[in-house]
């Protein structure tokens, strides 16, 4: 068993907050285990809650679409959530329920060790931009240390929004020239510092 499926057993039982009680599946995330691109969520919903797998309702069939949009499947890529239960009501997470989750997230990253983690809405895009608002710094990309952070609304907010199904679109068609740059940058000229560098190419 590989370090990433037993950290998703060490997830399954979890007892860290509130949710545990209500919760009918723990959903830790699902994909490949060395992929370039990590997509990261808010938090599971219903139908992610009944199966224990993220993005399958109708958020998770727009993401599907949008990851063909640039060739790309789901097993080609890792997909998680901020937080691996469902709160009630889907509502937002609290403060607390995502600082007991961080550190799964934090070993997931670790484990997988993306070139570029794609965060899908505002709380999975302010732990890594914290007091940025994403209607601002959606569909641009930063990099802190050797990892390239890029900012989209959330799959779910064009079902609710659909002036936003277009802006979503879009950003998710520059990933593939975010990320060659990335590569080139880092060939080029390693960062040695791990502070935020705005990229240029998407930057503003």
């Amino acid at each position: 068993m590989s370090k990433l499926s037993q950290l998703h057993e060490e997830i399954l039982p979890c007892q860290r907050c509130q949710l545990a009680r209500q919760r009918t599946r723990t959903v830790p995330g699902e994909g490949a285990e060395n992929p370039d691109i990590m997509f990261i969520g808010e938090a599971p919903g219903y139908h992610e809650d009944q199966q224990g797998r993220p993005f399958v309702g109708s958020a998770g069939q727009f993401l599907t679409q949008l990851l063909a949009s640039i060739n790309l499947k789901r097993e080609q890529v890792y997909i998680t959530n901020v937080i691996k239960c469902r709160p009630p009501q889907n509502r937002d997470p609290l403060p607390g329920e995502i600082a007991a989750c961080r550190s799964w997230l934090d070993r997931q990253i670790e484990l997988i060790h993306p070139k570029m983690i794609v965060t899908l809405g505002r709380y999975s895009m302010a732990l890594f931009a914290d007091g940025k608002s994403i209607s601002k710094i959606h569909g641009t990309a930063q990099k802190k240390g050797d990892i390239i952070y890029f900012a989209m609304y959330h799959p779910a907010a064009a079902l609710h929004q659909q002036s936003l199904r277009h802006d979503i679109e879009q950003d998710m068609l520059k990933i593939p020239a975010v990320l060659a740059q990335a590569k080139s940058v880092a060939e080029v000229k390693p960062e040695p510092k791990p502070e935020a560098k705005q990229l240029n190419m998407f930057g503003g």
